[in-house]
């Protein structure tokens, strides 16, 4: 079956009872990835993860069909858990879906993939298969799933707290997530004990905006200012941000940048664009300016080479944890360098 965005979150449990195989792809990483993380929690039995790459089973496209039909070391269950890239699955899921005897769950997130792409194609029909679709939310999209999840912790958000912990997690799901959580334990809430999320409790234990924390890194390598990346490196060392962190949100702003570009089209008015994308409150204010410098650059094949290349330093830095604020850094200085010859900058 094929769900879109809106329709996932009344279907995934439904789905998670009824199908063995998962994919979820489309421009918005973080949707893909905490869509996947609600079905491996609706699994009855998800037992032990397998985690494959999907270069792995590009390779090798046995790999995946063995894996899920094996049993664990101790015979409990398991999953199959595969980040890919386009279409590496394709061949790997063909044979899976071929193959004969009972296997476990496959929950694929696919980056630069479609619903309309080759290895969706493969499942878009089954009825033991679901494929859903992820863009990446605005502001609105977000403080409203913000408080659906509050909603669910138990959690009454007073005033503009949605929209606060929404910004502060870059609009990304998991982190919202992960906030509504943190929210959750401090106050003991739970839908039969629901608790009250003010200001002054956001403030004590609340994540600090992108704004104070990460954006600054993410704005200097996007807008090609290569002499203030150095700087921005050291507070991101000297203030122990997490490397991927702060990869994470580079993906999100690209991924805001592509849904932007696809938007904009043809049109060379930038600064008009945004103007208006502000003004419907599709961009937010503080965030206007940066946005208007990197969509000037990012767009293209410019901006088609960003996304592959920051695909393979996401996988690179999850496979080599210890040297990923070194691939980082070589990362983010070549970004700067192409936003400023993008932007005629020395």
């Amino acid at each position: 079956m094929k769900v879109n965005q809106s329709a996932f979150p009344g279907k995934a449990r439904s789905a998670a009872a009824q199908c063995r195989t998962f994919f979820f792809c489309g421009p918005d990483e973080a949707g893909s990835s905490a869509a996947a993380a609600q079905i491996h929690s609706l699994l009855p039995d998800p037992g032990e993860r397998i985690e494959l790459a999907g270069a792995d089973i590009k390779r090798d496209p046995v790999l995946l069909s063995d894996e899920a039909r094996s049993s664990s070391l101790f015979g409990d269950s398991r999953h199959i858990y595969v980040r890919a890239t386009g279409e590496e699955a394709h061949d790997a899921l063909k044979i899976h879906l071929e193959g004969e005897g009972d296997a476990c769950p496959v929950l694929i997130v696919a980056t630069s993939a479609t619903d309309k792409s080759r290895t969706a194609k493969l499942l878009a029909n089954r009825d033991d298969a679901l494929v859903a679709m992820f863009y990446p939310p605005d502001l609105r999209s977000m403080t409203g799933t913000v408080r659906d999840l509050a909603d669910r912790a138990g959690l009454r958000l007073e005033g503009d707290m949605a929209e606060r912990i929404a910004r502060a997690s870059g609009l990304d799901q998991r982190l919202a997530a992960a906030e509504i959580e943190k929210l959750s334990v401090y106050l003991d809430s739970a839908q039969d004990r629901p608790a009250a999320v003010t200001r002054d409790v956001w403030d004590e234990i609340g994540a600090k905006t992108e704004e104070d924390g990460f954006m600054p890194i993410v704005n200097v390598a996007l807008s090609g200012r290569p002499g203030a990346l150095p700087a921005e490196i050291a507070r991101m060392e000297a203030t122990g941000t997490n490397p991927v962190t702060v990869l994470l949100a580079i993906e999100r702003r690209v991924a805001q940048l592509s849904q932007l570009a696809a938007r904009l089209g043809r049109n060379n008015d930038v600064s008009g664009f945004v103007a208006a994308e502000k003004q419907a409150r599709r961009i937010f204010f503080k965030e206007a300016r940066d946005i208007e410098e990197q969509l000037t650059t990012w767009r293209g094949a410019n901006l088609d080479r960003l996304v592959a290349r920051l695909t393979a330093l996401h996988r690179k830095m999850l496979s080599n944890s210890q040297q990923a604020g070194t691939l980082l850094r070589h990362e983010l200085t070549h970004i700067a360098r192409v936003g400023a010859r993008g932007r005629g900058r020395s």
